[in-house]
């Protein structure tokens, strides 16, 4: 039987952005709403993002040729083009089958509680911001937003195109950190309680990646196979490797 998945899955988190720094410093100073002036599909890398996505295309460059992506799909939301494409620059284009910006990767889509801190929240909305304690954020849905299985849904959607055109290929995914989880929700076969575990135990780090290689001896037909999990490649300073990196403003679980 055909092998159904492509050889190489990594899943990667996008590069610190602007609006990761601005996010930070609302929450630490308890502010109500986070100073971005860009709509959120168009917030940048920060400078810290920017070499993190270097550092990460440096990481993909230095595998040998038969190791690297032949596919491309990336999230349109400019911090995770950004992203791929520091990576893309430093691969042979002519190797690859397809680089695509696919909107059903774009970030979790907030609603009214868009640019809102978790103070905000409470604030302006205290209804809402006690139903999803109650509900939780696996299946809270904010009015004109998503909640987690709204995105799984759009992500199983790629899955099969991912199965359809790309099976036996080296896929990159580049996106953010919902996407990430809600991944590893489908790849791995969670419920809710252990995706959750899985979110509580830490972020997705700014350009982490978690990959899945095929296994043909796994099941009847082969299965693809968790072997890294939030990797970050190092930062160079001077062309050194930096091994003891700052600690980084990590977007809010959403």
């Amino acid at each position: 039987m055909e092998q159904k998945w492509p050889q190489q899955i990594w899943i990667v988190r996008h590069g610190q952005s602007a609006g990761n720094v601005a996010r930070d410093t609302a929450e630490a100073e308890k502010q109500l709403l986070i100073d971005i002036a860009e709509r959120d599909v168009d917030v940048p890398l920060s400078s810290l993002g920017e070499r993190q996505a270097q550092a990460l295309a440096g990481w993909f460059a230095e595998l040998p040729p038969e190791q690297r992506p032949t596919v491309v799909l990336y999230s349109p939301y400019v911090r995770a083009r950004e992203t791929a494409q520091a990576i893309l620059a430093k691969l042979d284009r002519d190797t690859l089958v397809s680089v695509v910006a696919d909107e059903r990767l774009r970030e979790k889509e907030f609603g009214i509680l868009d640019r809102l801190t978790v103070h905000g929240i409470a604030s302006k909305y205290p209804e809402l911001h006690e139903q999803r304690r109650h509900v939780g954020k696996f299946y809270f849905r904010p009015p004109g937003g998503e909640s987690w299985c709204d995105v799984i849904l759009r992500l199983r959607s790629v899955l099969d195109t991912v199965t359809r055109e790309y099976r036996g290929e080296r896929v990159l995914i580049v996106g953010h950190q919902v996407i990430v989880n809600c991944f590893r929700y489908l790849l791995e076969r969670c419920d809710e309680d252990a995706i959750l575990a899985i979110d509580r135990a830490a972020d997705v780090p700014n350009c982490g990646v978690t990959s899945y290689a095929f296994n043909q001896a796994l099941g009847k037909h082969g299965k693809l196979q968790l072997d890294l999990c939030n990797f970050v490649a190092p930062l160079e300073e001077s062309g050194t490797p930096v091994t003891d990196q700052p600690d980084m403003p990590a977007a809010p679980k959403s």
